[in-house]
C-alpha cells in the first residue's frame, strides 16, 4: 500500500481531513455570514443563479455517477483506496468534475446572496481544495496507476 508522500508545509494536518462536501458547507456558512461590504446586484441574478447552480450539480452528480459505474471509491478522504482510474464521461473534460461542481455551487450561492464578499471566497475555496486535496489525490493515483495516470494527467486540465 502506498505512503502518502512528505508534506510540502507546516499546514500538513488539514491535507485530506476536511471532506470536499463538508468544506463546501463550511464556505457557504461563512459566504451567508459575511457582512454586505459590497452588494453587487446582478440583473436576473436569481436566473443566472439557478444556471450555475444546475451546471454544479450536474458536474457532481455526473462525477459520482462515472466513480460508481467504474466500480472505484468516492470518498477522497483516502485516493490510496482507488481500484479504478476513471477517464471517461465527464472526466474527459476536468480532472475534479465534483470540486469543480461545489464551486459552481458556491457562485451560484454568492450570486443569489448578492455578496462580492462572498463571491470572493469561491476562489479561495478551489486554493484550498487544490492545495491540500487535488494534489495529494494526484500523487496517490500517480502511485497507483503511474503512466496511465501521467498520460490522463496531460490530456485533461484539472479544472476545466
Amino acid at each position: 500500500m502506498p505512503t502518502q508522500p512528505p508534506s510540502r508545509n507546516n499546514f500538513a494536518w488539514l491535507s485530506l481531513r476536511v471532506p470536499p462536501v463538508a468544506l463546501s458547507a463550511l464556505f457557504a456558512a461563512a459566504m451567508w455570514f459575511l457582512p454586505d461590504v459590497l452588494t453587487v446586484l446582478i440583473p436576473g441574478g436569481w436566473v443566472v443563479a439557478t444556471a450555475l447552480a444546475t451546471v454544479g450539480g450536474a458536474f457532481c452528480i455526473a462525477g459520482v455517477l462515472a466513480f460508481r459505474h467504474a466500480k472505484t471509491t468516492v470518498n477522497p478522504v483516502n485516493p490510496e483506496t482507488s481500484t479504478a482510474l476513471v477517464v471517461h464521461g465527464v472526466f474527459r473534460l476536468t480532472r475534479n468534475p465534483m470540486y469543480l461542481g461545489f464551486a459552481f455551487l458556491l457562485l451560484a450561492f454568492a450570486v443569489w446572496l448578492g455578496k462580492m464578499s462572498a463571491m470572493l471566497l469561491v476562489p479561495l475555496f478551489m486554493t484550498y481544495l487544490q492545495r491540500f486535496q487535488v494534489r495529494l489525490e494526484e500523487d496517490a493515483l500517480h502511485m497507483r496507476f503511474g503512466a496511465s495516470f501521467d498520460t490522463y494527467r496531460h490530456q485533461v486540465r484539472r479544472w476545466l
